[in-house]
């Protein structure tokens, strides 16, 4: 897997931000594995270099079923190895849990977004070796915010009306400029 250090030399790509078409639509799975070990190492530097902890390939304008994570330096998760998951499926969800979330495409708005707690999934790594895996806890919210994004899902779609009033004005700013005038913790 790679390192931080390891992706200095790769190419960051531009971070779609909301607003923009392509974030809206549901991917098409990953067909040809030969191009796709650049891919995840341009996402993975594009990801570090933006302070994310997951990036979905749409977020940078490509239509594909495609994710990576790394939670990795987070306190507690300093166990975790980041992840790549192409051509996604859960099969199945357990519990709920409420956990505050953010977006590299919706910048400085945050909610108190729930859940499900644990959920298993089906996945090919960048070499096409196909898994199912289970995943709980930050790693599990991580994966769910960035399959929505292959779905053309927000975590703001989540929230209830007024609460989307209170941000519709900043979406709008999102929208033309890139970012919102103030940001919002709902």
């Amino acid at each position: 897997m790679m390192s931080q250090a390891n992706l200095n030399n790769i190419t960051t790509l531009p971070v779609v931000k909301y607003g923009d078409p392509i974030l809206r639509k549901k991917v098409e799975d990953v067909q040809e594995f030969s191009e796709i070990s650049f891919k995840v190492q341009q996402m993975f530097d594009t990801m570090y270099e933006e302070g994310g902890i997951g990036l979905a390939a749409n977020q940078v304008g490509w239509n594909l079923n495609l994710l990576v994570l790394d939670t990795s330096g987070l306190e507690g998760e300093e166990d975790t190895e980041p992840l790549v998951m192409i051509n996604s499926k859960v099969i199945d969800k357990e519990g709920s849990s409420v956990m505050e979330e953010g977006c590299l495409s919706v910048p400085e708005i945050r909610a108190e977004i729930e859940r499900p707690e644990t959920i298993t999934i089906q996945f090919q790594d960048e070499f096409n070796n196909r898994h199912t895996q289970t995943f709980s806890g930050l790693v599990s919210r991580v994966i769910q915010h960035e399959l929505d994004h292959l779905k053309g899902k927000f975590f703001v779609d989540y929230l209830s009306p007024s609460k989307r009033m209170l941000i519709n004005k900043r979406l709008l700013e999102i929208s033309k400029s890139g970012k919102p005038s103030t940001g919002i913790i709902l």
